[in-house]
């Protein structure tokens, strides 16, 4: 019986050769190089002839100044990336569910999720010229008598405006799981809520999002995990040292540290940090999702 279920299934297991290979390649190969959090590293001697130093990186980090502020930033962009990003993708998704046009519904979609295959390099030099304080956004807002706003060089404005630039990138690329595990509700339930008298906001606080809330319950979960991903690429391409004081993550101090300033150690030390808190809290977020939804990924 296992013979001839591999016979059938091999063209399967054959497609998942080449991903597994990269994900072996990209993620567990690296970790060979984590020994170095505690060494004092140097490419002259290598790996294994470095010194051993014990946690005195991960001290180091801990004890500079701006380490505080770097994850509070770090917190706050990836926490706010997050909830907007996953309430928008909740919201559109309920629009859109609620469109019969299927030619002008389709159309949308695509629209909305397009931006998702955009590079940041691409998104980041539109959006840099359109956020000058000539440009096109302070001319609308000018218009409402509001004083130009230096949205990409002010401490204030920085955060609100990277979160709302990748909210409106992905919302619409997150709302297609949400719009698959709606075709899933039985449409004799909102036939049952049409006759009962069940108004549009009823039929969806009732019925839709019951519906789809373990979908709802598995992407929160497996986005805690990325807590501490406040998006390198993104804020590489627009921030700058005016608003270090408020832009700087994790990601970005480690691009710095690592290769520009060949601060190995440290570097390693941080992002092995990062790596820790996130294992811990896609652990502890399993944890409660199963205690209190009953419902688990692993």
């Amino acid at each position: 019986m296992h013979t001839t279920y591999i016979k059938q299934k091999w063209p399967l297991y054959a497609m998942l050769v080449i991903p597994v290979f990269f994900v072996i390649l990209f993620n567990y190969v690296p970790l060979y190089g984590v020994v170095i959090a505690f060494k004092n590293y140097s490419p002259a001697r290598g790996f294994w002839g470095s010194e051993w130093v014990g946690l005195k990186w991960f001290e180091t980090a801990v004890n500079m100044p701006d380490f505080k502020f770097i994850l509070r930033n770090t917190f706050v962009i990836a926490v706010g990336k997050i909830i907007f990003g996953q309430v928008f993708s909740i919201i559109f998704a309920l629009l859109l569910n609620e469109i019969k046009n299927k030619v002008y519904k389709k159309t949308v979609q695509t629209i909305t999720y397009f931006p998702h295959f955009l590079s940041w390099v691409i998104i980041g030099g539109i959006f840099t010229d359109m956020l000058l304080t000539r440009g096109i956004i302070n001319q609308l807002i000018g218009l409402f008598g509001i004083k130009p706003i230096f949205f990409l060089g002010s401490n204030q404005w920085f955060q609100p405006t990277v979160v709302i630039l990748e909210t409106w990138k992905e919302f619409g690329w997150g709302a297609i799981i949400y719009l698959a595990a709606m075709t899933n509700i039985n449409p004799e339930i909102y036939e049952a809520a049409i006759m009962d008298g069940a108004s549009l906001f009823r039929r969806i606080w009732n019925v839709t999002l019951p519906g789809i809330s373990s979908i709802i319950v598995m992407l929160a979960v497996l986005s805690i995990g990325n807590i501490l991903n406040a998006g390198f690429e993104q804020i590489l391409v627009l921030y700058n040292p005016a608003v270090y004081q408020t832009g700087d993550i994790l990601d970005t101090f480690i691009y710095r540290q690592g290769l520009l300033q060949a601060q190995y150690s440290l570097s390693t030390a941080i992002g092995l940090f990062k790596s820790i808190i996130a294992l811990t809290l896609t652990l502890l977020a399993n944890f409660l999702a199963t205690k209190y939804t009953d419902y688990r990924i692993f």
